[in-house]
């Protein structure tokens, strides 16, 4: 179906406002949704709806391109809510390269996109994102989004490897903005008499303070669900307006809480999924979750670096025995510490999640109260277990739960190297819930039928993909210094075309298995007990 591009007056190059629609949208896609948005709806049409290019491609808009809600109020914070909105940064968080398929077109892919506000939040931040390429191949993809990242955070990983296969594309920011600046020179922000009580550091140390939509009274981490299988459904009623059919199938994707949505869209809404990939998704227990994991390596890291970055000091033994992987040291020529992959995570990621996390789901206790004392506040003290005979932290997690009970066919991608998510306690743990679960199931005949599990390890992956150094030499001294990481989005890609195979043509699944360094999936796997990893780091 061709489409003549249209050009229009708006915020962004090809942007039209709602009272525009008429002229610049096809009447069925704004008719289907008019009742389901609110404010400025974008829609257009390209010639090439990938995003290879961010910095002149209009399908991913510029970071801190809004700046108000869909009701015209300005975002809260400084500098006009800087850090709401950051679509650009978001696609390259956890890829760090866009996909291209070689084709006769050069990859192009024509076709419209659509997002904007939904109508039925009433805190106004859940925004959706829906692309219908020309060539549709009568598919969808449905997106989760990582971190607290909009819906543009897949563009790189799954939108462009997708719609070059024909599919329809759709995502979703979770229900929530990203984050809003309180304070950039304060470093005892949160000390100061009507502090923001749910403030966080943006790194250790840092003079900087932030505070996460996700945290604020009205936004439950329920949400995250909630709107990867509304978006399915509003993308599902979208096509069949505009191509004139429903997709026949509809797949779910998404990395880290992307993988989390993923997870619960196949326990919950087997009517709307037709199956999953998740990628490092997040799994929360109320038994055993990351407010576990990330105290002890907030408090021992400190140590670690004192002692040299020595891998037998104590501190990187209570780190190890926490789960988390080896640390990767890149040293210079004298023998000087210039990059540690522990120190990636202590500096970008381990304290602010931990923060983010707490205050949603154990906001009485005191983060920060002996900041002067400790550079990290109480966090590295936080103790999870004794937390739970002391307030309702458990009972809270128990509705966000990780069940393991899909009902639709799932294949998690994990990296070994993973330190912000260890897959010791985080992919491997979930997979022998879905084993017990699926064994209980196996007198079911839907389920010998319809539903397998499959768990892919990277051996070296990690969580980052933009730690993965792929140029020799490496810049050294930049987060980008380790060479013997493994990239995980062509495996996750290719987990995605397995589902499809398995899912369409029946084909058997290769079984749960360790990639070896430099690996790919075999569908006779050697090596692994249960097809894990026996070395979680190979140099």
């Amino acid at each position: 179906m061709k489409m003549p591009r249209t050009l229009c007056a708006g915020v962004f190059t090809l942007v039209c406002a709602l009272q525009s629609w008429a002229v610049t949208c096809p009447t069925a896609i704004t008719t289907y949704l008019q009742d389901k948005t609110t404010g400025t709806l974008t829609c257009f049409y390209t010639s090439d709806l990938r995003s290879t290019d961010p910095a002149t491609a209009p399908v991913t808009p510029a970071d801190n391109s809004l700046t108000m809600f869909a009701n015209g109020n300005p975002f809260p914070g400084l500098l006009a809510g800087f850090g709401s909105f950051t679509p650009v940064t978001d696609l390259g968080v956890i890829s760090n390269a866009p996909t291209v398929i070689p084709t006769s077109s050069n990859g192009q892919v024509p076709g419209w996109e659509v997002y904007g506000w939904y109508a039925d939040d009433p805190l106004g931040e859940a925004r959706f994102l829906l692309r219908f390429p020309d060539n549709w191949n009568g598919k969808l993809v449905v997106a989760g989004a990582s971190g607290t990242r909009s819906e543009f955070n897949g563009d790189w990983a799954w939108s462009d490897y997708v719609l070059q296969k024909g599919y329809a594309y759709a995502s979703q920011n979770k229900g929530v903005l990203n984050l809003y600046l309180l304070s950039l020179t304060d470093q005892y922000y949160i000390n100061e008499p009507g502090a923001d009580q749910l403030a966080c550091r943006g790194n250790p140390g840092d003079t900087l303070w932030v505070h996460f939509y996700d945290n604020d009274s009205g936004k439950p981490f329920t949400q995250w669900a909630r709107y990867m299988i509304e978006t399915a459904k509003v993308a599902q009623g979208t096509a069949k307006a505009f191509y004139g059919h429903a997709p026949h199938k509809t797949y779910a994707v998404g990395t880290s809480n992307g993988g989390y949505q993923v997870r619960r869209a196949v326990e919950e809404a087997p009517d709307v999924f037709d199956g999953g990939v998740d990628w490092e998704g997040t799994f929360i227990n109320p038994l055993g979750n990351i407010l576990v994991s990330l105290p002890p390596a907030i408090k021992n890291f400190p140590a670690y670096v004192a002692s040299g970055y020595d891998p037998n000091s104590e501190a990187a033994r209570e780190i190890r025995e926490a789960g988390y992987p080896p640390d990767v040291v890149t040293r210079d020529n004298s023998g000087n510490v210039v990059a540690s992959l522990w120190g990636n995570y202590s500096a970008h990621f381990w304290e602010v999640t931990m923060c983010q996390w707490q205050k949603r789901f154990d906001p009485s206790f005191n983060t920060f109260g002996d900041l002067h004392a400790n550079l990290a506040g109480n966090l590295p003290n936080y103790n999870y277990y004794q937390r739970l005979f002391k307030t309702d932290v458990g009972l809270d997690l128990l509705p966000v739960t990780t069940t393991g009970r899909i009902k639709r066919p799932l294949i998690t991608v994990a990296g070994t190297m993973d330190a912000l998510l260890p897959i010791k306690d985080q992919a491997r743990v979930y997979a022998d819930e879905v084993e017990e679960w699926l064994k209980w199931k196996r007198d079911d005949e839907y389920y010998r039928k319809n539903v397998e599990y499959r768990l892919y390890e990277v051996q070296n992956g990690n969580h980052i993909e933009s730690y993965v150094c792929t140029k020799t030499p490496c810049a050294t001294g930049t987060t980008a210094s380790f060479p013997q990481l493994q990239i995980i989005q062509p495996h996750a890609q290719k987990a995605f075309d397995l589902l499809e195979n398995y899912v369409e043509q029946g084909a058997k699944l290769p079984p749960s298995q360790c990639i070896p360094k430099g690996g790919q999936i075999e569908d006779h796997p050697t090596g692994g007990e249960k097809g894990r990893c026996d070395n979680l780091y190979v140099p």
